[in-house]
């Protein structure tokens, strides 16, 4: 029964680290499409460059927060960390979506 118990907790440990691996991989996607936002600013006429250079603030914001949640979900509990987890995911997909609308928009 131990030796099971140690198997799951494993496993969920594995999968933990898994997830917030790909977490920061993302991180690191949206600071890239950040910088690539950033250049089509510096190009753009001064409606369209304030219109970008607002939804790269809130971009950004959104960014940063997530990041925080991040190491926060890092330094959580093996039983809190499903719920954070879980709890986080939709934020994850709001942001997501956020950025690609963006890329979307000031192609």
């Amino acid at each position: 029964m131990i030796n099971q118990t140690n198997q799951t907790s494993q496993a969920t440990l594995q999968n933990r680290d898994a997830h917030q691996g790909q977490m920061e991989t993302q991180l690191k996607d949206w600071g890239a499409k950040l910088d690539e936002l950033k250049a089509k600013a510096d190009q753009s006429g001064a409606n369209a460059q304030a219109n970008l250079r607002q939804k790269i603030e809130e971009l950004n914001t959104k960014r940063e927060e997530m990041a925080q949640n991040l190491e926060n979900l890092k330094h959580s509990s093996d039983e809190a960390w499903e719920s954070v987890q879980l709890g986080l995911q939709s934020a994850w997909e709001e942001v997501s979506k956020g950025f690609e609308e963006a890329i979307h928009k000031f192609k």
